[in-house]
């Protein structure tokens, strides 16, 4: 049993305490009290200073939310920013990303744009993200070093790729380092079959019985573009989504990522299954690859998080503005300004993330019991005055500049915008290096 007696390992005191759940709550002069990484006290700033602690934070003027949550995205991918813009999803895949992986992803690729992405994604308030991308033991390896928390997802595709021959091979890989990883507190593995266009039905069959047997979620890009969704009806008579039903993998350790294209079967596929969505809005606009209808996703009970994607089509890992994006597009794509509300945005990106990679229960909103996985958001700057709503001024008048302080398990990976656990002139130094490898002659 815990000592409640015991001194607080840590008690921060924002001026705004944003918990998510309960939803819409905004808590003013409120403390939050840590013990061994896990919350354990939120109560009034008066009773809070009556406590023992071993640290004590005052933040004026900042909003304590939970750790942001990027639930998909392709970490290494860093290297490639900016390498091929302004260009269709096909083109920019088959004649510029594939060819560039072929030729320059390997081990020290994977560990150096990893490296890179996780330092950002900590600098904009990430504590949590799903990666899909190759080398996962190597990705593995960083996450782990850098003290974030990540579902990692093995590639599965139908043709060899970096560190996979074939379909066998990625798929035994994924099972060692799910054996490897099973007890590790932070880190899961996932199951990440590309695309129902580059992944046959062998393959899929192989992925669902694995995800079964050993209770792994599945990560995959779905209906990303309407080219992809009437390619399949073409070719099978059958939308994509259909197809995946049948072949039995739907259901809530699915994440499927993009959907800008749903039909009213569709929806109702989703809505049956209890199949997450992941949403990335700025991928898709940059690739020209359509919107995804998240409010009618939500009115209808779909679990919508948000992801970045990669930093090749997005060009950051800006899950905030990534937000603000989401919840402008929404209302657009709607005709509704009321859809997605500042307050269903901050949600998608902490308690819908934690939901989609089965992790509701322990992240995703700052509840005692929960680990104290947050973010505390300056909003005392001169462009986001006057405050009325700290929530819709964090959404609509914020950038990731604004973060000062991230914290995962209760340590921290970010202190007064400082980075604990990366050195970024190295960091910058290696990325400099492996662009005038690559960069086009």
């Amino acid at each position: 049993m815990p000592d409640h007696a015991a001194p607080l390992d840590l008690l921060v005191l924002p001026s705004y305490l944003v918990p998510v759940e309960p939803a819409g709550v905004v808590l003013r002069d409120h403390a939050l009290g840590v013990r061994d990484g896990v919350i354990t006290i939120i109560c009034p700033a008066e009773q809070a200073r009556t406590l023992n602690a071993k640290q004590t934070l005052e933040l004026p003027g900042m909003l304590l939310a939970p750790g942001l949550i990027n639930a998909h995205g392709h970490a290494a991918m860093s290297l490639f920013r900016g390498l091929a813009d302004d260009l269709p999803l096909m083109t920019w895949l088959q004649e510029h990303i594939w060819p560039a992986e072929g030729q320059w992803v390997n081990e020290d690729f994977v560990r150096c744009g990893t490296e890179l992405a996780v330092a950002e994604q900590v600098l904009g308030g990430i504590t949590s993200s799903a990666d899909m991308y190759f080398y996962p033991g190597i990705a593995a390896e960083v996450y782990h070093a850098a003290g974030v928390r990540a579902q990692i997802s093995v590639p599965v595709i139908d043709f060899p790729v970096p560190g996979a021959s074939d379909t066998a091979s990625a798929l035994r890989q994924g099972l060692r380092l799910h054996d490897e990883l099973k007890n590790h507190p932070r880190l899961s593995v996932a199951l990440g079959p590309h695309a129902p266009y580059t992944v046959n039905d062998d393959n899929l069959k192989q992925v669902r019985l694995l995800a079964e047997e050993c209770d792994l979620n599945i990560h995959m890009h779905i209906h990303e573009t309407a080219h992809e969704v009437q390619e399949a009806l073409a070719n099978t008579g059958q939308r994509p989504l259909a197809r995946l039903a049948e072949l039995g993998l739907l259901g809530p350790r699915l994440q499927a990522v993009h959907m800008t294209q749903i039909s009213d079967d569709d929806l109702a596929l989703l809505v049956e299954s209890n199949t997450s969505v992941i949403h990335c809005p700025e991928s898709n606009m940059k690739l020209a690859s359509g919107f995804c209808p998240v409010e009618r996703l939500w009115q209808a009970g779909v679990n919508v998080a948000i992801g970045t994607d990669g930093a090749a089509s997005n060009n950051d890992l800006d899950l905030l503005g990534e937000t603000r994006t989401a919840a402008l597009l929404a209302k657009a794509v709607s005709g509704d300004a009321t859809a997605l509300d500042a307050h269903r945005a901050l949600r998608m990106a902490t308690l819908n993330g934690a939901r989609a990679l089965g992790l509701d229960a322990q992240i995703g909103s700052l509840e005692v019991g929960k680990q104290a996985d947050m973010v505390a958001f300056d909003l005392s700057g001169l462009t986001q005055q006057p405050l009325y709503d700290p929530v819709s001024q964090l959404i609509y008048a914020s950038s990731r500049d604004c973060v000062q302080h991230v914290w995962v398990a209760g340590k921290p990976l970010l202190s007064n915008r400082q980075l604990q656990r990366h050195d970024s002139s190295a960091l910058r130094a290696a990325a400099q290096q492996w662009a005038e490898r690559i960069r086009p002659r």
